[in-house]
């Protein structure tokens, strides 16, 4: 009974000493809540009109023939597109594009007719201005959905040439019909592919980088994760990264219900799924996030590198969630990679259960991969605190012994070091110390 009563009485005063810490920190609690709030909304405002139509684009057509008419006319007709200039060469069509008048580039080369004449592959290039993804997509998309249409058609025609009639050429060139229909994104809304899996990513980014900050200011003022309050009876290392984790964990829940039920509503995202199997995702979710950060965090030592990683790591996590690209097409390592990322397997249980309108079932694996992360890095957690404790405790008490031999032939460690690099100097020293 009286180690139970220890238990919690130290999970109590960590967490407590957690909270304080959070609070009393301008830094954490602007990556905490300013970033966790804003961010959302930031990026649904600059994706807010998802589908963009009728993007300006200037062609430079040297070919100057039928086929390359041709596709210019399709190209334009797409909903993505339209031509807003035919431009003599690339330096007038580079001139628009930094003007702000068009917002990407088809240069068609000259021997373009000729090498499809010649049955070689004929080539085009397509600029893009990337201050959106938008553009990119719909040039893209467009330029593809035109090359394909006309793929087929001079496939055609060259079969009838050799005698074969319409029926057969069009059934030899594309011998099964389909048709592309996705139906949890009709209008390929870029708002709807991006935010969907960007959510889950801010929740995991922006508690790991708060946390390492607060983990790194620790380190610049001596003192270990592991080594908190000097009332704690026990010291117990999954007492103290229970209290911990409990603390932002609880912060964040709120945080984590308005980024993944309150932002989507304002902005008109789907919400298919079922709030209370999406609830318990997050609280899976969270729990992983959690873990995750505190394991992680604990190789910070200063507080500025978090700035290095926030440019860094978010990219990578982002992308690593497959929402661009189906994650059985990744390479083994990226595979490998992504696996320790809980915003891998929360962005795909997110978009399944809130925009394809899924339920537990159908992201039973991704639950199962939550608490297996959540289970390994509760242990690395443990296992770094530790570390940590056992190397601050031989460290501090080394310093002691020194500062009493010191001080036996009439020597001052502090006093020297005050000399030398003033009271700061001595000041960090002596926390050193204790």
């Amino acid at each position: 009974m009286s180690y139970a009563k220890n238990w919690l009485k130290d999970f109590w005063n960590t967490f407590i000493h957690e909270l304080k810490d959070i609070f009393s920190d301008a830094g954490v609690l602007i990556i905490f809540f300013v970033a966790g709030f804003g961010y959302p909304l930031i990026y649904n405002l600059v994706y807010k009109n998802g589908v963009l139509n009728d993007t300006p684009v200037a062609i430079v057509d040297n070919s100057d023939c039928g086929m390359s008419h041709q596709f210019i006319r399709e190209l334009d007709a797409t909903r993505e597109v339209a031509v807003a200039a035919n431009c003599i060469n690339m330096e007038e069509a580079k001139k628009l594009m930094q003007e702000r008048k068009v917002k990407g580039i088809v240069y068609i080369p000259s021997d373009f007719e000729e090498k499809a004449a010649r049955l070689e592959t004929a080539k085009l290039s397509v600029y893009t201005d990337m201050g959106s993804f938008i553009y990119y997509k719909n040039l893209l998309t467009a330029a593809n959905a035109v090359m394909l249409t006309n793929m087929t058609k001079m496939q055609v025609a060259r079969y009838c040439a050799k005698g074969m009639t319409l029926q057969e050429a069009k059934q030899l060139a594309q011998p099964i019909t389909f048709e592309s229909i996705n139906p949890y994104n009709e209008t390929s809304s870029y708002s709807i592919f991006l935010i969907s899996a960007i959510l889950l990513v801010i929740i995991q980014q922006s508690m790991f980088y708060g946390m390492s900050l607060l983990t790194g200011t620790r380190r610049e003022q001596f003192k270990g994760v592991g080594m908190l309050s000097k009332d704690m009876s026990g010291y117990g290392v999954g007492r103290v990264v229970l209290g911990r984790g409990a603390a932002y964990w609880l912060v964040y829940l709120g945080i984590s219900i308005y980024i993944a039920f309150i932002v989507p509503a304002i902005f008109g995202l789907p919400q298919r799924g079922n709030f209370w199997d999406i609830f318990i995702l997050l609280l899976f979710f969270l729990t992983a996030s959690v873990t995750f950060c505190l394991a992680w965090s604990s190789l910070i030592t200063k507080r500025e590198t978090v700035f290095v990683l926030l440019l860094f790591i978010s990219p990578i996590a982002l992308f690593l969630t497959g929402f661009s690209w189906p994650t059985s097409a990744f390479p083994t390592v990226w595979k490998i990679v992504s696996y320790a990322f809980p915003s891998t397997f929360g962005a795909q249980a997110f978009i399944n259960l809130n925009t394809a309108g899924g339920d537990l079932e159908t992201v039973h694996f991704q639950m199962f991969m939550l608490t297996m992360q959540s289970i390994c890095y509760y242990f690395l957690a443990c296992l770094a605190m530790y570390v940590e404790t056992i190397y601050m405790q031989k460290k501090a008490s080394f310093l002691r012994k020194r500062e009493r031999l010191a001080r036996k032939v009439g020597f001052s460690i502090e006093e020297n070091r005050r000399i030398i690099g003033g009271d700061e100097a001595a000041t960090d020293y002596k926390k050193q110390v204790e």
